[in-house]
């Protein structure tokens, strides 16, 4: 192989990477959100991104809806699934000991898990066309309009999130929640409105996530969310958990390590090189990337 073709392969996977890390990122900002607010690992959420991928896949084939409509049509289903989950399961648990809303959070996953199974069968489902597929060589590097469309929307969808939680009231209200509920509390702002409000955003972003990879893989299934929910926690906890800029370079980060490891070692350590890349981060660098180290209040 040649230097130009070495090159050209090079930035073949990163293409990929980045496309694959954005999905990753959006599952993260989920996770980041809700930790940051209520210090909950909402292990659910996954399974929201699932969810958010059926709902698309139903829209499109059921009611026909174009992909311009069914992406934020799922988003909104994903988003008060997730708010209903976070008022009837979570909510109550408020002042419960931390150790009991985690337990919860994995017998909501499991829930959502075999209630796909029972809904949807555990047969994957080939996820409908929603575009011609176009595929452009650039100087030996093959880029797909499918490609595009992920990456343009996953990076539209951190950019309006970011200007939310930067630029806006709410943002500004979950902010100060995340500082100190009840000093938030005390100066008029309505707590467990943020939170499930914390919750929607973060589901919708899922279902999102979950459309892009339906649509680009070709296939759903009512298990997807199991691995792709874990690497996305590991994206968070590398970037930095609670840390918004570091759930996206943490998700980029784990497609773009995820898809080299692939091109050029082997695919089958393809899931494995996240957790490696966990326990190398924890044991240099424990709060993450962009995290802060601080001790934590029990």
């Amino acid at each position: 192989m040649g230097p130009s073709l070495a090159i050209a392969e090079v930035v073949q996977q990163l293409v990929n990477g980045l496309a694959l890390g954005s999905v990753y990122a959006l599952v993260a900002l989920g996770y980041t959100m809700v930790y940051g607010i209520i210090r909950l690992i909402n292990f659910a959420h996954g399974d929201i991104f699932m969810l958010g991928a059926y709902y698309g896949y139903f829209l499109i084939t059921s009611f026909k809806l174009p992909f311009v409509l069914a992406l934020p049509t799922a988003m909104l289903l994903a988003a008060i699934t997730g708010m209903t989950i976070e008022k009837l399961a979570y909510k109550p648990l408020r002042k419960a000991p931390r150790i009991a809303a985690l337990i919860t959070a994995i017998g909501v996953s499991l829930l959502l898990q075999n209630l796909g199974l029972i809904l949807f069968k555990a047969r994957p489902r080939p996820y409908p066309e929603v575009m011609p597929i176009k595929i452009w060589d650039i100087g030996g590097v093959i880029v797909s309009n499918m490609q595009l469309v992920m990456l343009g929307t996953s990076v539209a969808l951190m950019l309006l999130l970011s200007l939310i939680v930067y630029k806006t009231k709410i943002g500004k209200a979950m902010r100060a929640v995340s500082h100190d509920k009840d000093a938030a509390r005390l100066m008029g702002i309505d707590v467990d409105t943020i939170i499930s409000i914390t919750f929607a955003i973060g589901s919708a972003l899922a279902a999102a996530a979950g459309i892009l990879v339906g649509f680009y893989y070709n296939r759903i299934m009512p298990t997807m969310g199991v691995m792709y929910g874990l690497k996305a926690f590991v994206a968070a906890v590398v970037g930095g958990i609670g840390v918004i800029p570091g759930a996206m370079m943490g998700g980029m980060l784990m497609g773009l390590s995820e898809v080299l490891v692939i091109g050029f070692v082997s695919s089958t350590l393809k899931d494995a090189i996240a957790f490696i890349i966990l326990i190398f981060i924890l044991l240099v660098k424990p709060a993450g990337l962009f995290g802060k180290a601080g001790r934590e209040k029990v």
